[in-house]
């Protein structure tokens, strides 16, 4: 991941402005709810919408983004709301999580480069306990027709950052699928996703 992927995300989170919202995505708020509370990851968490949240709720919770704006506006978020939460920032190889650290792993647009994207997936899921969780949500393939519609939907434009059915299946291939669909949603999350758009949504168990 070089300076230029880094830069662009640190630009995104510099103004005062949350780009996407301060309220957690709605997929995730309504999956979370329904787990006993426990310790969750978030990958590219950004500017910390979602684990605020859990952790308003009671969750052990960590994140990690390669932007450190994105972790300044998260841990003042999180000061707003009276928690803490636990935020690093940097490469996924370089955290210190451990095999079966956490109940739940939320991937929340998780865009991350094609060519690690896979590879990433599969070491977060050696973290996550066997039976944890994943909650999943991100731009489908499909989805490049919705940015050509109407730019303010937000996305990668590169394809191969986006996700298929095809590719989650592959991915999390040791995993009891609970949720896993294509769908056409409209979103309203801060100043960068807006509009409507095609998603990948998956819900799966570790065996």
């Amino acid at each position: 991941m070089n300076d230029t992927w880094t830069d662009r995300w640190n630009e995104r989170y510099s103004s005062h402005d949350f780009a996407y919202g301060t309220s957690p995505n709605l997929f995730f708020k309504e999956e979370i709810t329904k787990l006993p509370v426990g310790t969750i990851l978030f990958p590219a968490e950004g500017e910390g919408r979602n684990a605020v949240f859990a952790a308003s709720l009671g969750w052990d919770t960590f994140a990690f983004d390669i932007s450190v704006e994105g972790k300044n506006k998260a841990i003042r978020l999180a000061e707003t709301c009276n928690i803490s939460i636990e935020y690093q920032v940097g490469l996924l190889e370089n955290m210190n999580y451990h095999a079966e650290q956490f109940d739940v792993i939320a991937l929340i647009y998780a865009h991350f480069p094609a060519d690690i994207k896979s590879k990433y997936h599969k070491t977060l899921s050696s973290y996550l306990k066997k039976n944890g969780i994943i909650i999943f949500e991100a731009f489908s393939k499909n989805h490049l027709h919705y940015i050509q519609k109407n730019e303010k939907v937000g996305g990668p434009r590169d394809i191969d950052q986006l996700f298929s059915i095809e590719e989650i299946q592959s991915d999390f291939d040791s995993y009891h699928i609970i949720t896993l669909e294509e769908k056409e949603i409209e979103l309203q999350e801060g100043l960068f996703h807006n509009g409507i758009g095609s998603v990948i949504r998956f819900v799966g168990q570790k065996k």
